[in-house]
């Protein structure tokens, strides 16, 4: 099942479309936006495969929200109640899938994301079918760059790094080494904070910060659900001594 995110600034458009139209049948669900910023903070954290947008929207227009998803290797179709040429022209340089009219009919939901459907199933097929080392060479590339950015590591730049696409890579990390992306940067995280609290001198908040959480409290709790134990608890163990404060 593939995933297609669909923004329009009228809630009853971005909804309806979302609820009223069979994607099952074409082999996707679909996530509703109506503001294009939240579409894409979204997007940048979960796997996505195509971009359903309108143009006309306040703040973020659909070209903007194109180009700003550009690097993940979206399919993106636009939604629009006018045949603007200049809109037509915008689309073509994104190299936008397809642009439908609006309103919406069932028909051409069907017949265009059946098309999409095709494309993605061959494109997933043929990626499958690369030999072992070349995911070995993936996985290799995705850790060095959590090795380096674990505070602020996010799917969207390392899928960037080895020229997939954000939802490939992550499916591609789970079924090819059963785990995703998420839990190996919880591994490297934890890593890193095991390491840090050895020195007691490091208060357990900054090593909270410097691994790459805001709150100490989620940080404790991702700790003691890898470890068993709390922070506190791990340095007492490793070092004998207590730092105080936590």
């Amino acid at each position: 099942m593939y995933t297609v995110v669909v923004v329009d600034d009228e809630r009853t458009i971005a909804e309806g479309v979302a609820a009223l139209f069979p994607w099952d049948q074409v082999g996707f669900r679909a996530v509703p936006f109506t503001e294009p910023k939240a579409a894409l903070a979204y997007i940048r954290e979960n796997p996505v495969e195509v971009l359903l947008s309108d143009i006309e929207m306040p703040g973020m227009n659909g070209i903007e929200l194109c180009r700003a998803v550009a690097e993940l290797h979206l399919t993106v179709v636009f939604l629009s109640s006018h045949q603007n040429y200049e809109y037509l022209r915008s689309a073509i340089q994104c190299r936008v899938e397809d642009y439908i009219l609006k309103p919406i009919q069932s028909k051409d939901v069907i017949e265009c994301f059946g098309k999409i459907r095709e494309k993605l199933d061959k494109r997933m097929q043929k990626e499958k079918e690369q030999p072992q080392s070349y995911y070995d060479a993936i996985k290799k590339q995705v850790i060095a760059y959590l090795e380096t950015h674990y505070q602020d590591a996010r799917l969207e730049s390392a899928a960037a790094r080895v020229g997939l696409s954000a939802a490939y890579l992550s499916s591609l990390l789970r079924d090819k080494f059963g785990s995703g992306f998420s839990e190996e940067l919880n591994l490297i995280r934890m890593r890193k904070a095991s390491e840090l609290l050895r020195d007691v001198t490091q208060k357990t908040y900054d090593v909270a910060y410097y691994v790459g959480y805001d709150n100490p409290k989620s940080f404790s709790r991702a700790f003691k659900n890898h470890y068993g134990i709390t922070p506190r608890e791990y340095r007492m163990n490793y070092t004998g001594k207590e730092e105080g404060l936590e």
